[in-house]
């Protein structure tokens, strides 16, 4: 029998990770009377370019473009063959920017501390508030906070804040990384006394079906020049009612703060799981001379994990597999700039795959991406690095790894570690300290000089962690997977991870330890939506292994979708997770990735300038591998048929369709059998080969001699007319709901047309407009901010949005030679 082992860890042959966890949501919601945090994204200046006068608070800024936040420069820009981030950066402009807004502060706020919160700024800001300087961070993906109480002004005088974003040396980043605020920003009025920034730290004791321990930590500032005596209430609350509440008495210095640590219980507690995602709320009050000053809500859940060296993860009891996938921060059409429903968008497009859990590919995500991951059920590894004091590229965030690792990871850990989502940290990506031996990216040439630096920095950065959170386990995601590897040589990861390799995988124990063993990184197949490479049991390798530039491929930059390309280093998604349904000790895996992104365009260059790598497309538009993993990872019954029916005469066609349940599976094309297949265990797709004739294929499957399921493909004729499909035909009118049209080219009689390339232009009018265009094609060279968009495979998307005004908004799409189609949406 195992044992279960507490952090911090005890160095064993075997070593099982177990975290009891109650965790927030950060700080959400505040009553009128002690309101704190106010949303600060209206009415921003902006300009693209230099000027070291902007600074200053008299500096005439009218000629500058009025805008709301979050925003992303680069996404407006005209993709280019020469930009210097290149292809791989998305051939998008980076550049330097200005952001400047004058506001007022009531007079009521003089004898409270007003903060300024930036959940994060692409790259190297630096902030100035009525021309004093507050500081910078180069870190692009960190959330920071500048004290503003100093320098105000009050009542009818103005404020002027100015920020400088720095996005010009290229390239500093592998993929897009966006410019600009790109997420939220927050004017945060506390009382001298009050809860400090991510002030508050939740933890469980003690869980089971009967009751949970509530242990509550909160810092609590004090920026009044004498010490202060005050009461710190906390309440917890569940979806209905009050559920415990607890009152302790603390003195805080003067100008200094303080902790205080409060117990509370929880009768039969509702656990948190990806199926019942059950939220708590903590209300904590600090409260002087019997008044309220201030006031700190956090949302938390409730439940006990253990990562297992013999049975994978565990949650409250059960063995759960890890169905995950990493995600890069952009969304597609709108580029960086964080919007909620463009993320909940994709959360539900991957919950309805099977996915229940992300990897935040490589770096800290928006807090809006925790608080849905929270509420919608998913496990989070909590990403921190993509390289340490080596370069992966010249101007990446090695320059200031020295001055600034602690702080940013500090933050991090502090921002997130109460989040119920939040199971794992990693502090690393394919981290080129894994090797003794310096490889120079610039010169590509290999030092004789050994370095063993990553087990110095490996050690410091676990230590960082587990000074601020013992409840989780840390890792590293390896490609280096050999016994040379200097990070994992430290022993002290909690998990082994593998990034690919899947080969490999059942060696990781017998290598490292046993220890849990995940795949941080797995399979990398490419695809382009609606493209077909035959025969399909032939599988490309590009690029292979031999180096160089790539000069083989697709004339048309594409890639198959049969689930037959991959690079060298990866694997088609069949090929890891068939060796992944091999080894029940294997606590998960993370695709790469989830949906495409925008940047590294592998195996190709310019023209290009997107992934290929997505099991969605860079629209939203499921490639047809999302049905492989919706019949592996739910229990839907799943039957999808595919490529498209329209090819030419003498064309013999590889027919696949994925399928689960089923004992047998039969094609018909005009209603005459091709053949039934017996299914075996380790089937995951079923194939034919058919001589080409137009008409109508049909697969059924079946069980216990059933029907289970039936998919129909049919010829289509030319194009005829367009269907719109909406996600959502109502919408909150708070100007940054959106609604997602998508845009299908049908023939006379409804079937897509697979190769419509149609231009359709969009027309909106009423309290809305176009916040993005796209088609998920990895080679357009068209704006996402226009009006038009050409359908790619048959579709395209536009993206609408609330100007913030209540009413109607109206949506018309033409294309030349079709009736134009139209809808309403409901912004209230």
């Amino acid at each position: 029998m195992t044992e279960a082992v507490k952090f911090p860890f005890n160095r064993t042959a075997r070593v099982i990770v177990t975290a009891i966890l109650l965790l927030f949501i950060a700080a959400c919601s505040f009553n009128s009377e002690t309101a704190r945090r106010a949303d600060f994204d209206n009415n921003w200046k902006f300009f693209l370019g230099d000027d070291s006068t902007a600074k200053n608070p008299g500096f005439n800024d009218e000629a500058w473009r009025m805008l709301n936040l979050p925003h992303d420069w680069s996404i407006e820009g005209k993709f280019d063959s020469l930009a210097p981030a290149g292809a791989e950066g998305g051939a998008l402009p980076g550049g330097i920017g200005w952001y400047r807004k004058t506001f007022s502060v009531p007079s009521s706020s003089k004898n409270k501390n007003v903060f300024i919160d930036f959940d994060g700024i692409y790259r190297l800001s630096e902030v100035w508030i009525n021309g004093h300087y507050l500081g910078k961070r180069p870190n692009g993906y960190i959330s920071f906070r500048y004290d503003l109480t100093p320098y105000l002004h009050y009542g009818n005088s103005k404020n002027v804040i100015a920020v400088r974003v720095d996005n010009a040396a290229q390239p500093n980043s592998r993929w897009y990384s966006g410019s600009g605020i790109y997420r939220h920003v927050w004017l945060v009025t506390t009382a001298k006394v009050y809860v400090d920034q991510w002030g508050t730290s939740i933890t469980t004791p003690v869980v089971n079906s009967d009751s949970a321990v509530v242990s509550v930590s909160i810092t609590v500032g004090n920026h009044h020049p004498a010490a202060s005596k005050i009461s710190v209430k906390t309440t917890i609350l569940d979806s209905v009612t009050e559920v415990s509440s607890i009152t302790a008495e603390m003195e805080v210095s003067a100008n200094g703060s303080g902790t205080i640590t409060q117990q509370l219980g929880v009768a039969n507690p509702k656990l948190w799981s990806p199926e019942q995602p059950y939220l708590y709320k903590a209300v904590t009050q600090i409260i002087s001379d019997g008044k309220t000053i201030d006031e700190y809500v956090t949302s938390f859940g409730i439940r006990y994990f253990t990562f297992d060296a013999d049975k994978g993860f565990i949650l409250n009891g059960n063995q759960v597999k890890l169905q995950g996938v990493c995600q890069h921060h952009d969304l597609g059409a709108l580029g960086a700039a964080v919007n909620t429903r463009a993320m909940q968008r994709q959360l539900e497009i991957l919950k309805s795959m099977g996915c229940n859990a992300i990897r935040t590919s490589h770096n800290p995500p928006a807090p809006e991406f925790l608080d849905l991951c929270d509420q919608m059920g998913f496990i989070v590894m909590d990403e921190a690095f993509d390289m340490w004091q080596r370069p992966k590229r010249k101007f990446d965030y090695h320059l200031y790894w020295d001055e600034w690792h602690e702080k940013d990871l500090r933050d991090q850990i502090l921002r997130d570690r109460n989040h119920p989502c939040v199971f794992i940290w990693s502090v690393g990506n394919e981290i080129p300290e894994q090797s003794a031996y310096m490889w120079d990216p610039e010169t590509k040439t290999v030092s004789p000089q050994r370095d063993t630096s990553g087990k110095t920095i490996v050690r410091e950065l676990v230590n960082i962690v587990r000074s601020l959170d013992t409840t989780r386990p840390i890792t590293v995601a390896n490609d280096h997977t050999d016994t040379s590897n200097m990070i994992l040589q430290a022993g002290v990861l909690d998990i082994t991870s593998f990034n690919y390799r899947h080969t490999q995988w059942h060696l990781a124990q017998e290598r490292w330890g046993l220890k849990p063993f995940m795949a941080t990184e797995s399979s990398s197949a490419l695809e382009s939506r609606g493209y077909y490479d035959m025969p399909s049991d032939s599988i490309h390798r590009w690029p292979p292994l031999s180096g160089g530039p790539f000069t083989g491929g697709n004339a048309n930059h594409t890639c198959s979708s049969y689930d037959n390309c991959s690079p060298w280093w990866g694997s088609t998604h069949e090929e890891s997770l068939k060796e992944f349904r091999k080894l029940d000790w294997m606590a998960g895996i993370f695709v790469w990735t989830g949906f495409d992104y925008l940047g590294e365009p592998t195996p190709y260059e310019w023209p290009s300038r997107s992934s290929y790598f997505g099991i969605i497309d860079l629209a939203g538009f499921p490639k047809d591998a999302y049905y492989l993993y919706q019949s592996v990872w739910t229990d839907k019954t799943v039957l999808h048929l595919f490529p498209h029916w329209n090819w030419n005469a003498g064309d013999t066609i590889d027919v696949w369709a994925y399928f689960n349940k089923a004992e047998q599976v039969e094609l018909l094309l005009n209603e005459r059998s091709i053949g039934t297949i017996i299914t075996q265990p380790d089937d995951l797709h079923v194939m034919w080969r058919v001589p080409y004739q137009p008409g109508t294929l049909k697969v059924i499957s079946r069980k216990g001699g059933r029907i289970i399921a039936t998919d129909v493909v049919k010829t289509a004729g030319p194009p005829s007319r367009i269907e719109l499909r909406i996600d959502r035909n109502v919408i909150h009118a708070d100007g940054k709901d959106l609604s997602f049209v998508e845009v299908r080219v049908l023939d006379a009689d409804g079937n897509l047309v697979p190769h419509a390339e149609n231009k359709v232009t969009f027309d909106v009018s009423g309290v809305g407009f176009i916040a993005g265009v796209d088609n998920g094609s990895q080679t357009s060279r068209e704006s996402f901010k226009a009006n038009e968009r050409k359908a790619f495979s048959g579709t395209c998307l536009a993206i609408i949005q609330s100007d913030g005004k209540p009413g109607t908004i109206d949506l018309t799409a033409s294309s030349d030679g079709l009736p134009s189609a139209s809808l309403k949406i409901y912004a209230k």
